[in-house]
């Protein structure tokens, strides 16, 4: 038996469903005279016998052979129009649906022109309306008693990551340039996408991609290309170095703080071991007083101001202890040099 409606009206509690079918199953035995009350934001479409009968905007309306014009044809009744007809109403909610979010299940793939093939992951919101709640019972929903965003998800997030796939392979030649091009990437998949939704009786409103992200190794590659670049600069790649391991730990692990002085060790060796090797060679020659004149000289075998033989420096025989070339008592222990020099 069917169900018998005299007042029919559709509250959507969740803020989620697009259309809601009276009654959720089959169809009801709706009196001539009936209420049909539909707010602002819907929109009513009466199916009777699979096919549109008539339509109704926002208001209170008695469902009578005046404002059922359509269907009073298709159903021609014989009783003086007092009797109950099979029906089914679709209330079709028609606000725009926001923060809808969507991203990729698998990462797709693209073509790098610098970096070869790389996976890349994308997650944004969208926003939509419904502009032709006919076309979208005909081409999305059915003969569902109910739809919500949560049924539309998954198809709209394909169509979304299809479109946003084509548009990278066709005008993106790196992730490098990702940043600079979010919003315009944003209008531009938007657009690409109207009529595919159209094609359901929806209307795209908005379209943000809030992130494109590859894989850690690829993320990797990206931050060694900005030190690379810093390197020219070798102190601004010392600072790109600090800044790295102190704001990133795990990038270098709980040494992060070691790396960073590793880094700035090596570099402030390698700069500096041209001085170091230049200061080596000019101590290699060692100092000495001439024992004739006591000028003093840098090494020899004689002396630069008075010609005199110069005679390497003796060793104390009892401690052994350095002694000058013309020195006759150790200025350690005190011992007298002997005739031997020693």
């Amino acid at each position: 038996m069917g169900v018998f409606l005299e007042i029919l009206e559709w509250f959507d509690e969740t803020g989620e469903e697009m259309v809601h079918r009276l009654p959720a199953e089959g169809s009801a035995d709706i009196k001539f005279g009936a209420q049909l009350v539909v707010r602002e934001s819907q929109e009513a479409i009466f199916y009777t016998g699979g096919q549109v009968a008539d339509r109704f905007g926002a208001g209170r309306h008695t469902l009578s052979t005046k404002n059922l014009p359509i269907l009073t044809q298709l159903l021609s009744l014989p009783w003086g129009f007092k009797s109950p007809f099979r029906c089914e109403a679709y209330f079709i909610n028609r606000k725009t649906f926001t923060n809808l979010r969507w991203g990729t299940r698998e990462p797709v793939i693209f073509k790098d022109r610098r970096l070869g093939l790389v996976r890349l992951r994308a997650h944004g919101q969208t926003s939509f309306r419904i502009i032709d709640g006919e076309r979208c019972i005909h081409d999305l929903i059915g003969t569902q008693g109910s739809f919500s965003t949560h049924d539309a998800t998954d198809y709209l997030r394909e169509l979304i990551i299809s479109r946003l796939n084509d548009f990278l392979g066709e005008n993106l030649e790196s992730v490098f340039d990702l940043p600079a091009v979010y919003d315009e990437m944003g209008e531009a998949v938007a657009k690409k996408l109207q009529p595919d939704f159209g094609k359901y009786g929806l209307e795209l409103e908005d379209l943000f991609i809030t992130s494109i992200t590859p894989p850690e190794e690829v993320g990797s590659m990206v931050d060694s290309q900005g030190g690379m670049t810093l390197a020219g600069d070798m102190p601004r790649y010392i600072q790109y170095q600090a800044a790295r391991s102190i704001g990133n730990p795990e990038a270098g692990g709980s040494n992060g703080a070691q790396t960073m002085l590793d880094a700035g060790v090596g570099m402030g060796l390698g700069m500096m071991m041209p001085s170091i090797l230049k200061g080596a060679g000019a101590v290699t020659a060692s100092k000495m007083n001439c024992p004739k004149c006591k000028a003093e000289v840098e090494g020899g075998a004689f002396c630069s101001a008075c010609g005199a033989a110069l005679e390497a420096n003796a060793r104390c025989g009892s401690c052994d202890a350095e002694m000058a070339a013309d020195a006759r008592f150790c200025g350690q222990c005190g011992e007298a040099r002997g005739d031997d020099g020693n």
